[in-house]
């Protein structure tokens, strides 16, 4: 099975679709304000192996300092730590946001920084512990809100910047920084 390709989608008043591989490798796709996801998928299919060929190139350019890969000590050393952490961190905005969870399971994963289940269960990426502690809150603070909207609505938004209101602003350093984080499992 091919490995997802992780891409960013900026949407504007273009015609056609484009690829832009970042010095960091994130992959953004350039996409006219009304094309389907579908229709962007199927363009990332077809053009997989130049991206994942052209990103290799990126990177290496970039250098080794760029992204240094964490050892299986060091991944387990900072899942220690979120496992510690993290908790504290759902415990504390809980209450604001109105609502209680189920188990809290860290993890290290490729693709996403949380997650929460129907029943409540909350997952949190390990490498959030690398990011600065606002941005691991605004991802405490996002999954719990998924508590009360299922969905990333306007009234989802609205209760994530009711509790969190520089969301965006701290989110951003997520956006910018967070393929980087990834690169290192």
């Amino acid at each position: 099975m091919e490995e997802r390709i992780e891409y960013y989608v900026v949407r504007s008043a273009r015609k056609t679709l484009a690829v832009e591989i970042q010095p960091d490798g994130r992959v953004i796709v350039r996409a006219p304000q009304r094309m389907a996801k579908r229709a962007i998928e199927e363009f990332l299919c077809q053009k997989a192996d130049w991206i994942r060929q052209t990103r290799a190139k990126v990177i290496a350019k970039a250098g080794p300092e760029a992204v240094q890969k964490l050892s299986p000590q060091e991944l387990k050393a900072l899942a220690d730590k979120a496992v510690k952490y993290i908790p504290e961190r759902v415990r504390y905005y809980a209450p604001l946001v109105g609502v209680d969870y189920g188990r809290i399971t860290i993890r290290s994963q490729k693709t996403r920084w949380g997650s929460c289940s129907a029943q409540g269960n909350l997952n949190f990426n390990c490498l959030l512990m690398l990011a600065p502690p606002e941005v691991l809150d605004s991802v405490v603070v996002h999954e719990l809100c998924h508590r009360k909207e299922m969905n990333h609505s306007k009234r989802f938004y609205a209760e994530v910047y009711r509790v969190f209101p520089r969301y965006d602003e701290v989110h951003k350093w997520l956006k910018e920084n967070g393929s980087k984080l990834l690169m290192k499992l």
